[in-house]
């Protein structure tokens, strides 16, 4: 069962600092307790080869990659780790159900299975890093496509690296968007550098007026 981080699913709800009252928050632990009933969390990650052809160009194995923000995520590294992770298709069955019925439900419902995939990517996170240490190498934060320039036409080549619909059952769609939905996918860096945070996110991001900063 997949911990219920409820801390962070309220983060994504907007109560910043401050907490729901008494229906909303047991509305909101009887919706993570069925999502975490429904969720069937799979995660796959491999080593990939990573070269820099130029300032704000990258080489994973035979993806090149412009991006001016990877770049300086992964500046100094000599290879990355490219993940994947997903709650499966059940999780989404429950998050369509629920925006039929009743939207109350399914807000909350979003919210607790952005906290969940999280924790997901956080264990896969830990998983790489302890392979990296038993060669003393250490981690960069984790850097997904769709954020900041790092194109979000690089769910293709994630899925065909990783093998993701056959692995996993992660299919990217036309629109290179993740399915199931409640997926992620990211590059990991590998350095000889020691860093002090092994997570992504608000902690690299420079967009400091985001609703849903932590």
């Amino acid at each position: 069962m997949i911990p219920f981080d409820r801390q962070e699913a309220l983060r994504y709800l907007g109560y910043r600092g401050a907490q729901p009252d008494a229906a909303v928050s047991a509305r909101l632990d009887a919706c993570a307790a069925e999502l975490q009933a429904a969720a069937r969390p799979r995660s796959i990650f491999r080593r990939f080869a990573l070269t820099h052809p130029s300032a704000d160009t990258l080489c994973i194995a035979d993806v090149t990659v412009c991006s001016r923000d990877l770049s300086r995520n992964l500046r100094g590294c000599m290879g990355v780790y490219l993940m994947a992770a997903t709650l499966g298709i059940e999780a989404d069955r429950l998050l369509a159900r629920a925006s039929a019925v009743r939207m109350s439900d399914a807000v909350l419902y979003q919210a607790a299975a952005a906290a969940m995939i999280e924790t997901v990517c956080d264990g896969v996170n830990d998983m790489i890093r302890c392979e990296a240490a038993g060669e003393g190498l250490y981690c960069r934060p984790r850097f997904s496509p769709g954020y900041g320039d790092f194109s979000i036409e690089h769910q293709r080549d994630f899925a065909r690296l990783l093998d993701t619909p056959r692995q996993i059952g992660l299919t990217v769609t036309e629109s290179c968007l993740l399915a199931p939905t409640k997926s992620v996918t990211a590059v990991i860096g590998l350095t000889n550098t020691p860093q002090p945070c092994h997570r992504s996110g608000c902690e690299t991001c420079e967009k400091t007026d985001c609703a849903f900063r932590r």
